[in-house]
């Protein structure tokens, strides 16, 4: 009996919207004796597969269509902590780059990849990856801190916030936080200057935040009454939003106010 592939374990997600070039990366990951987990065409495609499937591995085009490109896919997945991820990209921009390092990848290939790159590149990210390695445990951590961090993507500290963001806390005020915006079972933490996404329902989020500050005035949708502008019973504007009012959550809404 022919020994057993060594491969033959590690699951594969592949996002590539790119037919044929898909299909071009499947036959050559199968005939390495990887398996493709899943391959998704856009990122909330992905989202899907990630959470649905057993995946070791990331392989993202950044230049996917669709609402998100290969990087904030990856973002929105949590994947850098978790599992090693390989980018591929057409392009050798510097900006873009600089926001793929943000993600901690494994590797950063410039198409057209080649079959001996994609391989080498697959089975380091792998080998760093497996526990034990001195990625693994450094990514376990914060710099500077000899203890490992747990799964908790809020820590509340007075009026101050520490939101998980690949691998690292990012310091956030709570007075900052312009509204929480729900997307599918992720909700994205919005302050003036950035988009923070959470893997977590909204409702758990703002009961993590625990601010009184914060009121919920539709489904989808928190926001901050401190930096409201103006409302109608139909919709509310928060410095440069517009946000929806749900009806069933417009009297709690107006209980926020002396009246």
């Amino acid at each position: 009996m022919p020994p057993a592939c060594p491969n033959a374990a590690v699951r594969i997600l592949l996002i590539e919207d790119e037919t044929e070039l898909a299909l071009d990366l499947c036959d050559l990951l199968r005939a390495e004796g990887y398996v493709v987990a899943g391959v998704a065409s856009s990122g909330p495609q992905a989202l899907a597969l990630f959470q649905d499937c057993p995946v070791d591995l990331v392989l993202c085009d950044i230049g996917i269509q669709g609402p998100w490109d290969g990087i904030e896919t990856v973002t929105r997945l949590g994947a850098g902590c978790r599992v090693p991820v390989i980018y591929l990209s057409a392009s050798a921009d510097r900006s873009i780059r600089e926001r793929a390092i943000q993600t901690l990848p494994s590797a950063y290939l410039l198409k057209p990849v080649t079959p001996d790159s994609l391989r080498v590149a697959i089975e380091l990210a792998l080998a760093l990856h497996r526990p034990g390695s001195q990625v693994a445990r450094s990514s376990a951590r914060p710099a500077g801190e000899a203890v490992a961090l747990g799964p908790e993507p809020i820590l509340r500290l007075g009026a101050t916030v520490f939101i998980r963001q690949n691998c690292q806390f990012v310091r956030v005020r709570l007075a900052d936080i312009l509204l929480l915006q729900a997307d599918n079972n992720h909700t994205l933490l919005i302050t003036a200057g950035h988009k923070y996404a959470l893997r977590l329902y909204l409702s758990h989020v703002l009961d993590r935040l625990a601010s009184h500050q914060l009121v919920r005035v539709h489904q989808s949708h928190a926001v901050n009454i401190d930096h409201i502008q103006s409302f109608t019973n139909q919709e509310l504007h928060v410095t440069g939003y517009t946000v929806p009012m749900g009806r069933q959550y417009r009297d709690d809404f107006l209980r926020r106010f002396n009246y």
